[in-house]
């Protein structure tokens, strides 16, 4: 991977790791698209990466309010009061939302990762996330706010985030689709997938530099993917912004739309 690439590919993961367009999935596809030869393992590795560098992003844009929560939530536990209040509780609804995919992520990680090396299934995915998007939107009655999450909605849209370990299921589209189904509105359930973010990033972030640390390109790839992680860092502080003020007052509908063209259209050129 060289310089441009990884600045470039950080601009691809910063301007679609929170529009529910699938970061992953353009990361495959792209370098098909421009004839990059990256392998799989680098590909893989960075693509974690940039991800924890747009968890920067969404550490910044909900700084005050994820303070809030880690501090009710060690409060609560050195109070003995875990659930004393909506912020303490938000704290172990963010944990229990990260279990589902955290735990197939362990389990089958050489499954995810072989993913990752086929732009088909990308472009198949792709297809899937515009279904997604589309059901929420049309099944989704939009009559919550987060002030009302249970236990139980934390754990259903955690699983719905299950899906995005495969490239082209968008996270944040899946996870959005899974707040829409509990009745949330495209608000909250943005919120919360942005939210749930913060620890199931940091994980996988976690598993990468362990598998970074075994690379022996290590120095010689440090330069190149820290210009990818700052691109992706910024651009993807202003993709939340906008994103949010754009679902305060449309739908997801043009998401679902893009996704399938796209899907649609790589899977017309491989089968040439």
């Amino acid at each position: 991977m060289t310089l441009l690439q990884s600045i470039i590919m950080g601009i691809i993961q910063g301007a679609s790791e929170f529009l529910p367009i699938s970061s992953s999935g353009h990361l495959v596809l792209a370098p098909y698209f421009f004839g990059w030869e990256i392998s799989p393992r680098e590909a893989f590795v960075f693509d974690v990466l940039v991800q924890v560098a747009t968890l920067s992003a969404v550490i910044i844009y909900y700084w005050k309010e994820l303070i809030s929560i880690f501090k009710s939530f060690v409060e609560g536990i050195i109070h003995k009061h875990p659930f004393k209040d909506n912020k303490s509780r938000m704290g172990w609804y963010l944990i229990l939302a990260t279990i589902p995919a955290g735990t197939a992520a362990v389990l089958f990680k050489d499954t995810f990762e072989r993913a990752f090396s086929n732009p088909k299934s990308a472009a198949l995915f792709l297809l899937i996330t515009s279904v997604l998007l589309m059901i929420g939107e049309l099944l989704g009655r939009r009559i919550r706010n987060l002030e009302s999450i249970t236990w139980l909605d934390s754990f259903i849209i955690g699983l719905f985030q299950v899906l995005a370990l495969f490239p082209g299921i968008s996270r944040s589209g899946s996870t959005i689709t899974g707040g829409l189904l509990r009745k949330f509105d495209r608000e909250s359930s943005a919120r919360f997938s942005f939210l749930m973010a913060v620890p199931v990033m940091s994980a996988a972030g976690l598993l990468a530099v362990i598998d970074l640390a075994k690379s022996p390109e290590l120095i010689t790839n440090i330069p190149v993917y820290l210009a990818g992680f700052v691109t992706s860092a910024i651009v993807g502080y202003f993709a939340i912004r906008w994103f949010i003020s754009y679902l305060s007052k449309q739908s997801l509908y043009i998401f679902s739309g893009y996704c399938a063209v796209l899907g649609l259209g790589f899977l017309a050129y491989f089968s040439l």
